[in-house]
């Protein structure tokens, strides 16, 4: 049987550029209050991302049953295809005529400095799609959505009674100190990373054991040094996997929860869940663009007692 997930959040077109310089040596400090550069970008890649669709491909990779939740625009139709090509849901995916999908626009310098301008488009309509009446799950995610939608997803996952992850990733901004202890009353498990972490620390007075103590676990990435999760009962470190190479790290946290997802679906104990996560992100991060990455279900369970020395279960 294969564990079935709703993933609320974005879905996105990200357009990636290099600058072959320093963006240090064109922009004057002492002239930023009238900044006019243009940069000359001869290296251009347009990718699939947001942070559904990234979490909704590698959940897809691990043989499991996506149903991404997300609002996009006009020019949706490359994605489409893409969608259906990987066998991918597209039945809580809302289509507006009038708005265009979300875009992030990305120039990297040589330093791997980053100007990122972000077009929401149709994501900040994705309140308008409703999950309480969508069908049974095993277990859901709120990821990075619009502000409206991830504060009504939640409540309604938790109305229903599905069990489910709360991201706020890149959309942490959007939420003050109350909003954070309404999704964390509401949530089963909360995933932030260790700069996140802070955040939400600072805007609820919450330490990392007071969120465990009102969820099923508090779960905190660190990138190459591994991640911690802490429940009620104990704290338990998980190692990072070995990656061939760090070639792009866009889309590795979205592979790390859709790691997360298979693990609490399957009922997984935490230790082989978080290295499940662990190894995702580490096979994400070697290739460039969030969704580039391919390997199948018994591929992924042989590296995995390669990497960690134990089986997937």
């Amino acid at each position: 049987m294969t564990t079935k997930a709703l993933i609320c959040g974005s879905l996105a077109y990200d357009s990636i550029m290099v600058f072959e310089d320093h963006f240090k040596n064109h922009i004057l400090p002492d002239k930023v209050h009238m900044l006019n550069v243009s940069f000359l970008v001869p290296h251009f890649n347009r990718d699939f991302g947001g942070c559904a669709g990234n979490i909704g491909y590698n959940f897809k990779l691990l043989g499991e049953e996506p149903l991404i939740v997300a609002a996009v625009g006009r020019d949706f139709e490359p994605y489409r295809q893409r969608l259906d090509r990987l066998g991918i849901s597209r039945r809580y995916v809302r289509e507006l005529e009038d708005c265009y999908t979300a875009q992030a626009f990305i120039t990297t310098d040589l330093d791997d400095n980053q100007i990122t301008a972000f077009h929401p488009g149709a994501m900040m309509r994705s309140h308008e799609i409703q999950v309480k009446d969508a069908e049974a799950v095993d277990i859901a995610i709120v990821a990075p959505d619009g502000r409206d939608a991830m504060l009504q997803h939640a409540e309604q996952f938790a109305e229903r009674g599905t069990p489910f992850i709360f991201d706020p990733g890149q959309a942490m901004p959007l939420f003050d100190g109350k909003d954070l202890k309404r999704f964390i009353e509401l949530a089963n498990y909360v995933v932030v990373n260790d700069y996140e972490s802070e955040l939400v620390r600072e805007r609820t007075g919450y330490a990392h054991h007071d969120i465990a103590r009102r969820t099923d676990a508090f779960i905190v990435t660190r990138g190459g040094e591994g991640s911690t999760v802490h429940t009620l009962n104990e704290v338990i470190e998980i190692p990072a996997a070995k990656a061939e190479a760090v070639a792009d790290p866009t889309g590795c946290g979205d592979a790390y929860r859709a790691g997360l997802l298979y693990g609490i679906g399957r009922e997984l104990d935490w230790r082989t869940t978080g290295r499940i996560a662990s190894l995702l992100g580490a096979l994400k991060v070697a290739q460039k663009g969030p969704q580039n990455h391919e390997i199948t279900l018994d591929e992924f369970a042989a590296k995995f007692e390669e990497e960690f020395g134990l089986a997937m279960q």
